[in-house]
């Protein structure tokens, strides 16, 4: 997973190319045609580093850029900025995430800088769920901004230099820009042509929500490729293990766009160790959707089971031909 440096810093920014919006790997790793690998870092409810650095460490081999989320489900954890903060200074590849509910344009545009700075080279734009789906609903949301604004506005300050203002930036952030697909909820005929204003507003790779239905991706990516969309944006498709059957039914009817097939919730209640064929059936799905044309990646999602997602993208084989190697730990960062 390096360049053949002889020391291994993925968030050390490299070279800007022709063509290229940043300096990171995850952009490199994407343009120069690899299967790209990205996870999720569950934040953690505490304001210990150690609790970051713990999840990172087992995901730091495996993938090229590693997600931290802002805030998901609208309940409070450590903050996606803080995060990247750690990261970025311990060596880690980051993908910061950034939901509008919860800040307005002036606090945004100051965060992008700010990431910037610290060597943030991914940023995913979200328009962010509600806060009645959280466990602070008296909270006040702000919504100036949805995600395909948010996108406008950081690649104005980046492509224009300047702030939504007009005032102009003495150095424009150089990041590579994101928005979240979902091509499992209805409208199903509806979902390419909403990812094609998201890209239109800048998004420049796509991370889905959970797959757990291939024909129906397959049907997701078919529209893809009849707009084209595949050439002008990256798609790493979402994928996880399910810990259990009883886990599946409840997100199956509880979780806003995840779609999980009977025969997916029959394949876990047969199975003697559900946990294992859980990991399993990500496998098998990562193996399934690494053919389908135009996917460029997956991005792996395991809710406090980060150890899995080590192992089940070691099972698959899609980094076969990728040199692995852990990032520097943190305690020896200087």
């Amino acid at each position: 997973m390096n360049d053949g440096q002889a020391h291994f810093d993925p968030a050390a920014p490299l070279p800007l190319l022709p063509g290229h919006s940043s300096g990171g790997r995850l952009e490199r790793v994407l343009r120069q045609g690899r299967f790209a690998v990205t996870a999720e870092l569950n934040p953690p409810d505490s304001a210990d580093p150690r609790d970051v650095y713990e999840r990172a460490l087992v995901l730091s081999e495996v993938c090229d850029a590693i997600n931290a989320t802002d805030a998901s489900g609208a309940n409070c954890h450590m903050s996606s900025v803080g995060i990247c903060s750690l990261l970025t200074r311990a060596g880690y590849a980051v993908i910061m995430q950034i939901s509008c509910r919860d800040r307005n344009r002036i606090a945004i545009q100051g965060d992008v800088l700010g990431a910037a700075a610290m060597g943030v080279a991914n940023i995913l734009c979200l328009t962010g769920d509600g806060v009645q789906a959280g466990d602070q609903p008296a909270a006040k949301p702000v919504f100036d901004f949805d995600s395909t604004s948010l996108l406008e506005c950081i690649t104005t300050m980046r492509d224009k230099g300047h702030f939504l203002s007009g005032r102009k930036l003495t150095t424009p952030p150089r990041v590579f820009l994101g928005a979240a697909a979902n091509p499992f909820a209805p409208p199903y005929e509806y979902r390419a042509v909403h990812i094609a204003k998201k890209i239109a507003a800048g998004a420049q790779f796509i991370q889905t929500q959970y797959c757990f239905d291939v024909p129906l991706l397959r049907k997701f990516m078919d529209q893809v490729r009849e707009q084209g969309l595949h050439k002008k944006a990256f798609f790493l498709i979402g994928v996880g293990p399910l810990p259990s059957a009883r886990t599946a039914r409840w997100m199956k009817n509880n979780v806003p766009g995840v779609h999980i097939p009977d025969a997916i919730i029959e394949r876990m209640e047969k199975a003697k160790d559900q946990r294992a064929e859980g990991k399993q059936l990500a496998i098998d799905l990562i193996q399934e959707i690494k053919e389908i044309e135009g996917v460029s990646g997956v991005h792996v999602m395991a809710y406090r089971q980060e150890e899995f997602v080590n192992e089940i993208i070691q099972a698959s084989g899609v980094m076969r031909n990728r040199q692995q190697r852990r990032a520097v730990e943190p305690a020896a960062t200087s």
